[in-house]
């Protein structure tokens, strides 16, 4: 484990399945700039989106685990599956620290307006967890919400959610 005088200084952990999060790093440093980061993209065990839920909470909880030995003060989750899989585990195990999840990006979707419908892209395991159902639910409009699973380029389900 790294040593640091306070957590303060203590990095910000984050990490994905894949190299994606590092979009999400580049905005944690663009909006705290001041902060430290670790990033971990596991690369060897992605995608995480073609496995099962099992699998993708022992990956993540394994994720998590590496950062913590780094040092960390917080954790964010910047992978959408990661986050449908197991950030309420991380948050129950990890509840004397931070831990940040991300979502498909819905809410801003649905308010740019513009066209009634609205289309996600996301893995297969994203789409069919429960985490994804009630997010959909909440920002369902008239035109409906749908979501279309890839993996490896392919589409491996969808599922659609109108408004009555």
């Amino acid at each position: 484990m790294e040593k640091y005088e306070n957590r303060q200084e203590c990095p910000i952990g984050v990490f994905d399945s894949g190299v994606g999060g590092i979009s999400v790093l580049r905005e944690l440093v663009a909006q705290m700039p001041n902060e430290n980061y670790i990033f971990f993209g596991d690369s060897k065990n992605a995608p995480y989106g073609t496995k099962t839920l099992e699998e993708v909470q022992k990956l993540t909880c394994a994720d998590a685990e590496y950062l913590l030995s780094r040092g960390v003060k917080a954790l964010v989750v910047a992978c959408n599956t990661a986050t449908s899989a197991a950030i309420r585990i991380l948050r129950e195990k990890y509840a004397d620290m931070p831990v940040i999840g991300i979502e498909p990006a819905l809410k801003p979707a649905v308010h740019a307006g513009g066209h009634p419908r609205v289309l996600v892209m996301a893995t297969p395991m994203t789409l069919r967890e429960e985490k994804f159902h009630a997010l959909m639910q909440r920002f369902l409009r008239a035109g409906g919400v749908w979501g279309a699973g890839r993996a490896g380029g392919r589409r491996t389900r969808s599922v659609s959610c109108k408004s009555v």
